[in-house]
């Protein structure tokens, strides 16, 4: 045997030993870390395990309902309380700020259980997930409202709760799920206007009537139809379309005779003066 391979055999055999020590090592810290640690809930009937989880869950303890509803639905799948407590599963995520983890659990009890007795909770559920998905702490003292939000989320909760109305109109739910859809059509439409006033003052002309004609299709009967008309007339203005300008306008005057546009000094001036003397 050369030195090379006598050094190369040594260098094996050295490495090997060291790697066999690491892992007994881990497996000993191992199994004495887990040494005195016991399933508090072993030995607890189906009974008392829900009962337990619900008395944490209305205790504002959600991390620990969630982790005994777990509990209980892995131990008994098939007893009384399992489909209870996919569903508690998702509220108690929803309640402690964990919206992707609540949003796959009540996904889940959609799926497995369509025809469940409180389907409708599920998907009044599901919705208000998504409708208090906000900003974190610095949203609730920002002053931000939903319109100003990426409309994402706006959107799931409007679709959750439009299959609650639809399908269970009578659930005791869906009044409220109407009132919350209307205000997020009317959210809707003003993140529309938010985009549009923001590409007007850009310069960005074909783009913010593009948004303010998508915001006066959401907003249909709400306060943001005049804002999102008046970017459409200072939009065609600045672009000099007379014609849509003045078909903007002559709706404007329609539907809002005393806005505050018209009384805007202002107003005269994109009457008598060339768009490139106004938009500069």
């Amino acid at each position: 045997m050369t030195p090379a391979q006598r050094f190369f055999r040594r260098y094996i055999f050295v490495t090997l030993r060291g790697f066999v020590l690491i892992s007994a090592t881990s497996i000993v810290m191992t199994a004495c870390g887990n040494m005195g640690k016991t399933d508090e809930t072993a030995g607890w009937s189906e009974d008392k395990l829900y009962s337990q989880a619900q008395e944490h869950m209305e205790g504002a303890d959600y991390v620990k309902a969630v982790k005994y509803f777990e509990t209980l639905e892995s131990r008994y799948p098939f007893g009384q309380y399992a489909q209870q407590a996919q569903i508690n599963i998702a509220y108690s995520n929803w309640k402690d700020g964990e919206h992707d983890a609540a949003l796959a659990a009540v996904d889940r009890f959609i799926q497995l259980h369509p025809s469940h007795a409180y389907i409708d909770y599920a998907y009044y559920l599901k919705g208000m997930i998504s409708f208090n998905d906000n900003l974190g702490w610095l949203g609730r003292f920002s002053g931000q409202d939903l319109s100003e939000r990426d409309p994402t989320a706006a959107r799931y909760a409007f679709d959750a709760f439009k299959v609650l109305v639809t399908r269970f109109p009578q659930s005791k739910y869906s009044a409220d799920a109407r009132m919350r859809m209307q205000y997020i059509v009317d959210s809707l439409a003003k993140h529309e206007l938010h985009v549009a006033q923001f590409y007007l003052k850009q310069g960005a002309y074909l783009a913010a009537v593009n948004r303010a004609q998508q915001a006066l299709k959401d907003s249909e009967g709400t306060p943001a139809m005049e804002d999102a008309l008046i970017v459409m007339v200072r939009g065609y203005a600045a672009m000099n379309i007379q014609d849509l300008r003045d078909d903007s306008e002559r709706v404007l005057k329609q539907s809002f005779p005393h806005s505050d546009y018209f009384s805007d000094p202002a107003y005269k001036k994109v009457k008598t003066k060339s768009w490139w003397q106004i938009w500069g």
